[in-house]
């Protein structure tokens, strides 16, 4: 099957319809800007699709199935590594993401993201985002330590 990155937008932009990110956009802003992170970095098809769905299974009602039609199963893996279980033991969920290339990328771009869009959440948000990121993230990508530096500097500033 030929993936299409745009048939992934289709489906991810109506799976996350009406949801909204704490600073007020809509939540499809996030999985986009992860996907343009990772096609920034040279990433092809897999890795932008994975970047689109990222959040599905947690956020959504989408299933594993529809996820598969859409993409393959090297998606799909990768997506199910990236979704969190309740109750989520950190080390097994990183463990599980630094195993999978294309888990591992997303994440990073993910974690990317995450940090640039922070400064609009509480400080209490920021300093815990700022602990988990330097503890669990902070060699998915170069980009990191600069990023959460930053995000830290904004505590101080308060």
């Amino acid at each position: 099957m030929s993936l299409s990155v745009e048939k992934a937008l289709e489906y991810a932009t109506k799976k996350h319809s009406g949801q909204k990110r704490i600073g007020g956009e809509d939540y499809i802003t996030h999985p986009v800007e992860v996907c343009n992170i990772v096609k920034k970095w040279g990433y092809g098809d897999e890795y932008q699709i994975t970047a689109l769905f990222h959040d599905l299974l947690e956020d959504t009602d989408a299933t594993e199935n529809e996820i598969l039609a859409l993409s393959n199963s090297e998606v799909l893996e990768a997506v199910k590594l990236l979704t969190k279980k309740k109750p989520c033991n950190m080390n097994s969920y990183i463990s599980g993401i630094k195993r999978n290339k294309i888990a591992f990328v997303v994440k990073g771009a993910d974690r990317l993201h995450n940090i640039r869009s922070a400064y609009c959440t509480s400080r209490r948000f920021r300093k815990k985002y700022v602990k988990e990121t330097n503890e669990y993230y902070i060699d998915f990508t170069p980009e990191i330590k600069p990023a959460i530096d930053e995000l830290e500097k904004s505590l101080d500033r308060q």
